[in-house]
């Protein structure tokens, strides 16, 4: 395995422990002109400098770096034994495994184009996914996964024993067309991570070795992760978020993964002391879990060991950010992002810490535009449109031109197609997506304000706001997930709404759910809440009461 030079190393290691200096730009410039070709190769000075740490455990397994070294290796010549050439694609469907890491990496060494597939995506789903990759290799993980099993079965996969993957399943297609290779990390792609979107159809996002590199020790450095951090990783490395941050952030610091296939409360808090957690990302549903699951013990739990922790993916409201931070006595810091951006776009500071919900400055490196209906740049407070321009963009969509100069210029501004304001000191506060803003007689309504007001409620878990077309208007309407066991009606969360949002704000029909549909990474579908309101508003006024 390639290793970068000492020299390099050092530089980078003196500047990421500096977290003040991640704030200047020309200090991003220089880590952007430090970053690996490949992204093994940073991962990969830890096999030779800690080979007896631990670097990747799971139910099953414990790699130190020296075996995880091993491991990518023997990953390699498996595909070479499947003939693959660099600039092929592969798709891994599988849950956060051991076997994971060293398949990326062995890919990342081997110049292949890798997408990690969750395997509790439907067989509709993996089907649009491997009919737009048309992948040279599709590897199914189902030691550690009874859906990729399935998914195996379904499409006849062979079977082998792998000395470090253990079982797995596999199908090969020789009818492949290979990529174009390139020595460069800016323009060689790593990993193709899909996301549908509002459109429910899966569009590959290319991501560079740069890209994910970039993010991985910006990230890390924001977080200060060291050789010390163990870190849970229970959000799907087949989300950037669990991919770049989580996953590659960790191993680039010399960390150590304690890899979680799915999230569970109860075994999460257990975990954290058992397995002395130091770090832990995750979603907003994620960390209302867990204080829900506080309260039902009806006693007190300390964490001594944890000592960072940060959310995503989804709007934080401030009740649950504020009951999570009494719980565990850590700051919840909060970022943004997207997965066309590597993910992170900004990031709240740890040694800064926010009462709001703020998603915090950019992070270094990244230039933000907030444009105005007249095409105009947004003022201080004032509501925007956030485009973003830095090493996190990616390279496009997979085969989809025209879909991926909808979002990026040729000079590489992103638009998000997210609404957000800043404010003086530079934090970002997303307001909502600029596709879902809903116009009611007339008055702008943003989604994210009505959930934050239904958040706070103490029987709502989670909630979602979407607007529906009625009678030439728009109607609010929101779904809503009690917390287990409160019992709460449509008429008593009406009433709430009464006296919390102006009347125009206050949804129309509140519609209880036992869960909100949600993908793997907790980010709620509000696609799949459309196809729930066919007609169920067309007798309903709109005019606000």
């Amino acid at each position: 395995m390639l290793v970068d030079p000492i020299i390099k190393i050092e530089i980078i290691e003196d500047y990421m422990a500096d977290d003040e200096a991640l704030g200047n730009d020309r200090q991003a410039i220089k880590l952007i002109d430090q970053l690996p070709e490949r992204v093994s190769q940073r991962v990969g000075k830890w096999f030779e400098k800690t080979p007896d740490a631990i670097a990747v455990f799971d139910a099953e397994r414990r790699w130190t770096y020296a075996q995880l070294a091993e491991a990518t290796e023997s990953c390699q010549q498996y595909f070479k034994r499947q003939q693959l050439q660099p600039g092929d694609r592969i798709i891994v469907i599988g849950e956060n495994c051991c076997a994971l890491i060293a398949l990326l990496l062995a890919a990342s060494e081997m110049s292949l184009w890798i997408s990690i597939v969750n395997a509790r995506l439907s067989n509709r789903e993996i089907d649009q996914i491997l009919n737009d990759c048309e992948p040279a290799h599709v590897i199914y993980t189902v030691e550690c996964s009874t859906e990729a099993h399935q998914h195996a079965t379904q499409r006849s996969a062979s079977y082998e024993q792998h000395q470090y993957l253990g079982r797995i399943a596999f199908n090969h297609y020789d009818n492949r067309q290979a990529e174009p290779v390139y020595d460069s990390g800016k323009e060689q792609v790593f990993a193709m991570v899909y996301t549908s979107g509002t459109t429910g159809q899966p569009k590959g996002v290319m991501l560079t070795h740069h890209n994910i590199a970039y993010i991985a020790s910006v990230s890390g450095a924001i977080r200060g992760l060291s050789a010390r951090d163990r870190v849970y990783a229970v959000l799907p490395i087949s989300h950037v978020f669990g991919l770049a941050s989580t996953c590659m952030g960790t191993l680039f610091a010399g960390g150590c993964l304690f890899l979680v296939p799915r999230f569970n409360a109860e075994t999460c808090l257990d975990d954290l002391l058992k397995q002395r957690i130091t770090v832990l990302q995750g979603v907003p549903v994620m960390f209302a879990a867990l204080i829900e699951c506080v309260k039902d013990k009806a006693q007190g739990r300390e964490f001594p060991h944890l000592r960072y922790m940060s959310c995503g993916g989804a709007p934080l409201d401030v009740e649950t950010k504020r009951a999570t931070e009494e719980v565990f006595g850590v700051t919840l810091n909060n970022g943004y992002g997207m997965t066309e951006a590597s993910p992170t776009i900004s990031q709240t500071r740890r040694d800064q810490p926010q009462q709001s919900c703020t998603t915090g400055r950019p992070i270094p490196g990244v230039e933000i535009r907030l444009i105005t209906d007249d095409g105009s740049e947004a003022d201080c407070e004032e509501i925007g449109e956030l485009w973003i321009r830095g090493p996190n963009v990616m390279k496009g969509y997979f085969r989809q031109p025209e879909q991926t100069a909808k979002v990026l210029t040729d000079d590489g501004w992103l638009n998000t197609e997210d609404l957000a304001r800043v404010d003086a000191s530079g934090n970002i506060a997303i307001i909502g997506r600029s596709k879902e803003l809903i116009i009611r007689s007339g008055f702008n309504i943003y989604p994210a304000e009505v959930e934050a007001v239904l958040n706070a409620h103490p029987g709502v878990m989670h909630s979602a706001v979407i607007g529906q077309t009625v009678k030439q208007d728009e109607a609010v309407l929101a779904f809503v997930q009690p917390v287990t066991g409160a019992a709460i009606t449509e008429a008593d969360l009406h009433e709430y709404c009464r006296l919390n949002l102006v009347a125009y704000k206050r949804p129309q029909k509140i519609i209880l759910l036992d869960r909100l549909p949600a993908s793997a990474s907790g980010k709620i579908l509000k696609r799949e809440l459309f196809n729930l309101v066919t007609d169920c508003l067309s007798s309903t006024p709109c005019a606000p009461r």
